[in-house]
């Protein structure tokens, strides 16, 4: 059997440590959630424009795109991608 001395696994600390250690924890929050939020935005983003190209990209053979109201659907595409932007 060992003789080692059981610690309990802490250690002490004063309180300019403990300060620095909760600031650098709340620092890793708060960058973590920032990460996550714009991993968000760019997955929102991916997914919005993915579809538009795949449209795009239908019928290659075909030498023009029949767009009718053309100005309406890419101001309101514009106008999601504001959206996912901003938020």
């Amino acid at each position: 059997m060992s003789e080692e001395i059981f610690d309990f696994g802490f250690t002490a600390v004063d309180e300019t440590e403990l300060t620095s250690y909760q600031q650098a924890v709340g620092k890793v929050e708060r960058t973590t959630a920032e990460a996550e939020n714009l991993q968000k935005k760019c997955d929102n983003l991916y997914n919005a424009i993915i579809p538009l190209l795949n449209n795009l990209k239908k019928n290659p053979e075909k030498d023009y795109i029949l767009w009718p109201k053309r100005l309406d659907k890419v101001e309101a595409f514009e106008s999601h991608l504001q959206n996912i932007y901003k938020a």
